[in-house]
């Protein structure tokens, strides 16, 4: 298969001494950028496939009619709270 280019970037000359400041021993800049695109594409994939799980949840909840109201939530929640403060004062 043959290999692709990344568009260019134009960046800032202060920018670029930064970058290449930050590159490790035998680091060229391409290998960096490289790196840098690769773990944005990985954490994209990984954000949008825990979108994709948490709406599927909130719709079998929904269809199941299986979840806790959020004023009961809440309520339990102030109950803590209310506790914890409580305690924290004797």
């Amino acid at each position: 298969m043959k290999t692709a280019t990344l568009p260019p970037v134009r960046i800032e000359p202060a920018f670029r001494q930064q970058v290449e400041e930050v590159l490790q021993p035998g680091e060229t800049l391409t290998q960096l950028v490289e790196s840098a695109v690769r773990t944005a594409v990985a954490a994209r994939k990984s954000q949008a496939e825990f979108l994709r799980r948490g709406i599927q949840a909130i719709e079998t909840t929904r269809l199941e009619a299986t979840g806790i109201p959020a004023e009961q939530v809440m309520a339990g929640l102030e109950r803590r709270l209310a506790a914890a403060r409580q305690s924290r004062t004797r």
